[in-house]
Parts: C-alpha cells; structure tokens; sequence
C-alpha cells in the first residue's frame, strides 16, 4: 500500500517534468534575450546590435516613462479593486445561491471570453463611443449631456481592462466560496450579524486567498495592457505597454523596448513574489 501511495506523486512528477522544462527553457532564454538586447544598440538602418549600452537602463529615469510607469499601475490597481466590487456579488450568487444552474451559469460568463480579446474590445468601444448605447440611454434619462465621454478618457482604459479580465476574478472566487464551510455563514447571522457585516467579518476572510490569486490574474495582464489604452483612451492615458509596442513595432529601437520590458517584468516580479510570500504565510497559519 505504501508503495503505491509512492508511486503516485512520482508518477504525476515524471508526467510534469516535460511540459515545465519545456516552457522553463523558452521563458528562461526569452528573458536572457530581452534582458541582453536592453544592452544592445542600434545602427543606422534601426536594426539592434548586441552591445553594451548602458544608456538604455539610465534612460529608464526619465520622468515621462515614470509617469507611464505610475499610471499603468494605478489603472492595474484600480482594475482589481472593481474587478473585486463586481465579482465577489456575481461569485457569491453562484457559489451559494446557483444550486443545480452553477455549471450553466459559469459557462455563460465564461463561454463569451472565448472570443478573440481584441474583438471583445471593439466591441466594448463601440458600446462606450459618444454615439454608443451606452451614452445614448445616458443622456436619455438626464444623466449625461452632449460633451460627456467615456472613451479618450481613463475612464474609458479602466473600463476596457475591467470588461477584459474580470472573469479571472471572478473564477477563483467561485473556487473559494465553493470550498467554504457554509455553516461559518449560518452562525455569523446567529449571533446576529447582518448581511454585510457577516459578508464583511465571515466571507471575505474565509476567501481572501482566493481574492488574492484573483488579484494576481488582474493585475499582470492589466499592467501590461496596451489594447484597451490603444482602442478607448488617448495620448494622455498611454500605458507601459503602448511604449513597449511603439519601440518595437514603430520606434525602431528594440534596445530601450527591452529595457521597458524588464522594468516592466522587475514590477510584476514584486507583485508575484508579494501573492507568494503572503499565500505562504496563510498555509503556515492554517497548519497550527
């Protein structure tokens, strides 16, 4: 019996090992790549030349791409926060209320995230363009008048990031409310606990790590976002990754679109290694 207890970690272990040598190898030799290209010049002709170049990283400083830096994490911030907001009511309904329809309503919020991001989001900046549905029933009921917008505005960026990455929100919170003991619930509104202070003291405790997972799955992509400031914002709400891709598609100067990406990459790196030293620290607490 032991031995066959044994066997079957070992085996998953052995099953594992390709795929993640295999995706180990080509992310380790991309980053090498990026990492000595922001080193790298360019000649005459914008082709990039491997070097050492120090004036990439210095450049860096410039109070322009620190401000795209900053905004770029507001945005992704503020996207968690409202992916939150709207997904642990949508989460919560399913997982505790869904009943036999749970599996019919994930699939119905996830089966249209199948589609292609980029059509999703001209889709969503049709929805929000000044002669949009949107903007129409607004003005309609007096809310908004002839000059309001949405897009051109970080408003407009928010809301395309949010429409794009709230389901990864909203599926590890599912995960999380499904695994929870439910009778922690019923006692909190024994000792007479309202709604939201049972929601508040009992539910949002018990599911935090899955908050957190959800917060990491926003926010990397959402940082590195260039689709939505490209499509529903304008020059004044460009992000990280709008510079990025206008070095290497447009600028012709690889050299300083690798040095963003790294810094870009270093950012995420703080974020990822905060969600892992916080997870453990859960698992410690949840082993006394």
């Amino acid at each position: 019996m032991a031995d066959t207890k044994e066997r079957g970690p070992r085996l998953w272990t052995w099953l594992l090992l390709p795929g993640t040598l295999w995706m180990t190898g080509f992310l380790v030799a991309s980053l090498l790549l990026v990492a000595t290209l922001a080193l790298g010049t360019t000649d005459p002709l914008g082709n990039p030349r491997f070097g050492f170049n120090p004036d990439n990283l210095t450049a860096l400083a410039d109070p322009a791409y620190r401000t795209v830096l900053l905004r770029s994490l507001g945005y992704a911030l503020i996207t968690c926060l409202i992916c939150l907001a709207v997904a642990y009511p949508v989460a919560y309904a399913i997982a505790l209320r869904g009943g036999r329809f749970k599996n019919l309503l994930i699939a119905a919020i996830v089966v249209p995230f199948f589609a292609n991001y980029l059509v999703r989001m001209y889709g969503w900046s049709v929805v929000l363009s000044d002669d949009g549905p949107l903007l129409r029933f607004l003005r309609a009921i007096g809310v908004a008048d002839d000059g309001t917008k949405i897009l051109q505005t970080g408003a407009g960026v928010i809301a395309g990031l949010v429409y794009g990455f709230v389901v990864f929100m909203i599926i590890p919170l599912y995960a999380a409310m499904e695994r929870m003991d439910t009778s922690l619930i019923e006692a909190g509104r024994d000792l007479y606990g309202g709604p939201l202070r049972t929601f508040l003291y009992v539910t949002v405790p018990a599911t935090r790590q899955g908050a957190a997972a959800g917060c990491v799955l926003v926010f990397l992509p959402a940082m590195g976002d260039f689709v939505s400031a490209q499509l529903m914002g304008g020059p004044d709400q460009i992000m990280i990754g709008n510079l990025i891709q206008d070095k290497f598609f447009q600028g012709q100067n690889w050299p300083l679109g690798s040095a963003l990406t790294m810094l870009l990459m270093a950012v995420l790196f703080l974020g990822m290694l905060g969600y892992l030293r916080r997870t453990r620290k859960d698992e410690a607490e949840a082993a006394r």
